[in-house]
C-alpha cells in the first residue's frame, strides 16, 4: 500500500464534494422488504404485481438509470447482486459502505438484520484491487449493540468543510455519529426531522441533498427553531445556496438528489423522473444556476424500496492510481 502514499498525499490538495466514478448494484432479488417498513415511511407494497414482475420492472429501471449516468460520461462499476441469500433491497449499497478520498473505506451498522447480507467482501475486494486504498474501518460491530449508522443515507457529507449533517432517527444513532466524525475529523451537525405525520424521517438523504455550491432541503421537517437556524448558519458560513422544498416534494423524492461530475469536470444533480416532475419551474431554474440535471424514471424501485436515485449510487473517493 505504500506505493500509493505519495500520491494519496498529491491528490489530497483538492478535497471533492463530487465524485466521477460510482458503484452501483444490479438487483437480483429486489422487492418489498417488511424488516425495513417498520420506520420507512416512503415504502408501499403494491400486492397487486407478482414479485417476478416486480423483480424485472427493477432491473430495466436500474438498466436505464446506469445508461443515462454513462451516456452523461459518469464512470459506473456495476455489480451483480448474488441471487443467494434473497437481499431486497440490495439496489441501495450507499447504506453499507462509503469510500473516501484519503484511501479510507468504511462499513457500516445496518438496522434491518436482512439487510446486514448486502455487506460483500468480494464486492470491496474487487474496488481495492482498481483503487488506492489505504485502511479498512469496520463500524458494523455496533449492530450487537443495536446502534446503527447507514452511511450516506443516514449522513450527508459536505467534505471540502467537513461537516456531517443527519437527522437522528432508529438508524441514526447520535453517539455512534459522534464516534464516526471523530474517526474522520469531521464537525457533527444532528437534528430530528419529522414528516407531515409526526414521524421521524428515517434517513437525511430523503429530506437533505448537498451540492459543490447549493443545498436542496425540506426545512419543514425541522420542528425546533434553534436546529433551522443552526443549519441556516452552516449553509451561509459554507456558501451554500439554500432550494427549500415542501413536505409534499420530499415524499416524491425530491430530497434524494446526489450532485456527481463527468470525466471532463461537467456536474449533474441525479434525481429519479418522479422527483424532477415534482419541481417547480422557479426550482429547476436554481438547480440550473449550479449544475445540469439527469434524472431516469425509477418508480417501481422507489414504491417497493422506499428509496430513490441517491440511494442507488455508492460514491467511490478512492484515488484511482492510474488516471495519476
Amino acid at each position: 500500500m505504500e506505493i500509493y502514499l505519495p500520491k494519496l498525499t498529491k491528490l489530497m490538495a483538492k478535497i471533492f464534494q463530487t465524485a466521477d466514478t460510482l458503484m452501483m448494484v444490479r438487483p437480483a432479488n429486489f422487492g418489498f422488504n417488511e424488516q425495513t417498513a417498520s420506520n420507512n415511511a416512503f415504502q408501499t407494497n403494491d400486492t397487486s404485481r407478482p414479485t417476478s414482475e416486480i423483480q424485472q420492472l427493477a432491473i430495466e429501471e436500474f438498466d436505464g438509470f446506469v445508461a443515462k449516468l454513462r451516456e452523461a460520461g459518469v464512470n459506473v462499476i456495476v455489480v451483480d447482486d448474488t441471487a443467494e441469500p434473497p437481499k431486497a433491497d440490495a439496489v441501495f449499497p450507499n447504506n453499507w459502505v462509503t469510500f473516501h478520498q484519503d484511501g479510507r473505506l468504511i462499513t457500516y451498522p445496518m438496522y434491518a438484520p436482512v439487510r446486514r447480507l448486502e455487506r460483500r467482501e468480494d464486492i470491496l475486494e474487487r474496488l481495492t484491487v482498481q483503487f488506492a486504498y489505504t485502511e479498512r474501518i469496520h463500524l458494523e460491530d455496533y449492530e450487537q449493540e443495536n446502534r446503527f449508522l447507514e452511511g450516506t443515507g443516514s449522513m450527508i457529507l459536505d467534505r471540502p468543510n467537513k461537516i456531517v449533517y443527519a437527522c437522528l432517527s432508529p438508524r441514526t444513532d447520535k453517539a455512534l455519529l459522534r464516534e464516526y466524525c471523530s474517526i474522520i475529523g469531521y464537525e457533527m451537525v444532528a437534528f430530528t426531522a419529522m414528516d407531515a405525520n409526526g414521524q421521524e424521517i428515517y434517513h437525511t438523504n430523503v429530506m437533505m441533498a448537498l451540492g459543490k455550491a447549493f443545498v436542496v432541503i425540506c426545512l419543514d421537517t425541522l420542528r425546533d427553531p434553534s436546529e433551522r437556524r443552526t443549519l441556516m448558519n452552516k449553509f451561509a458560513a459554507t456558501g451554500k445556496e439554500v432550494i427549500e422544498i415542501t413536505l409534499d416534494q420530499m415524499v416524491h423524492f425530491a430530497g434524494n438528489m446526489l450532485q456527481v461530475r463527468n470525466t471532463a469536470g461537467d456536474t449533474f444533480l441525479v434525481m429519479s423522473e418522479q422527483a424532477f416532475k415534482s419541481l417547480t419551474p422557479a426550482q429547476i431554474v436554481l438547480i440550473e444556476k449550479h449544475t445540469n440535471i439527469l434524472y431516469s424514471p425509477i418508480p417501481t424501485i422507489e414504491t417497493y424500496g422506499g428509496g430513490s436515485a441517491r440511494c442507488m449510487m455508492a460514491e467511490v473517493f478512492l484515488p484511482n492510481p492510474s488516471e495519476h
